[in-house]
């Protein structure tokens, strides 16, 4: 659950997800509420995110937020109203690193779904969340994101949760495929919107426009649009050629 609100953000059903064309995340609406009852000045930027699920915050288990803007008052105004003893606010000004955290960890949160659906074990799994971080970071640079903020709660905390968690949509999703179904067949018998779906489709030409190297998402891509199979998919990505971890 998170919600955001930029001056050039557009309408949409779900959130984090990009509409496509550009990489706020559509909730304008819920923001200008917060903005008005807070009587706060619009400001360009409001990105209040989490790491967790909605399930666990109805039972008021222990949850951290982020909230982030490049105005840090306003950041810490929301911190101030949000925080509790079963909610801890965090602040960061990296609008952009949190938006594509949030965004990019349903990519890889299908692809560790396929793992799960496929059979394969915790080493696959642990492997594709950590490379697909390294994805994320390489992508977040290049589009003006600072690599720190990654390794917190919106990007490394939001990709354990989403990869790992039975209520993860994107994660059921990806373990459907694996098991064979359509993505077609997963989709007509779900309630909510995967939003990785729709990221994944962007990706493949973000990492294109920014020349990054992007193979787990790009595979996710193939399989969901492409049709693809998901054990050859899995042996090409075993395959490439061997490189040093740092920087790659």
């Amino acid at each position: 659950l998170c919600f955001s609100v930029t001056a050039h953000s557009q309408s949409s059903d779900s959130y984090a997800e990009f509409d496509g064309s550009t990489l706020t995340l559509p909730a304008l609406k819920f923001g200008e509420k917060i903005y008005k009852n807070l009587k706060l000045t619009y400001v360009q930027g409001l990105d209040f995110a989490y790491q967790s699920h909605a399930e666990e915050v109805i039972n008021e288990q222990p949850t951290t937020l982020v909230s982030a803007s490049k105005h840090i008052k306003l950041a810490e105004k929301i911190q101030s109203i949000f925080s509790s003893d079963i909610l801890r606010v965090y602040t960061n000004k990296d609008i952009i690193g949190v938006e594509l955290g949030g965004s990019l960890k349903n990519v890889i949160a299908i692809a560790t779904g396929i793992c799960d659906g496929i059979g394969f074990g915790d080493n696959a799994k642990a492997a594709l969340i950590t490379r697909g971080m390294a994805e994320i970071i390489r992508l977040g640079e290049k589009m003006g994101a600072s690599a720190s903020t990654f390794s917190g709660l919106s990007g490394v905390g939001d990709l354990i949760a989403t990869c790992l968690s039975k209520h993860s949509r994107n994660r059921y999703v990806g373990e459907s495929i694996g098991e064979g179904k359509t993505l077609d067949e997963v989709l007509n018998s779900m309630e909510m919107i995967a939003e990785g779906v729709n990221t994944a489709n962007v990706i493949n030409d973000l990492s294109i426009k920014y020349d990054v190297d992007m193979p787990i998402s790009n595979a996710v891509y193939k399989i969901l649009f492409n049709n693809d199979d998901p054990k050859k998919m899995v042996t090409d990505l075993m395959n490439r050629d061997l490189v040093q971890e740092k920087n790659n």
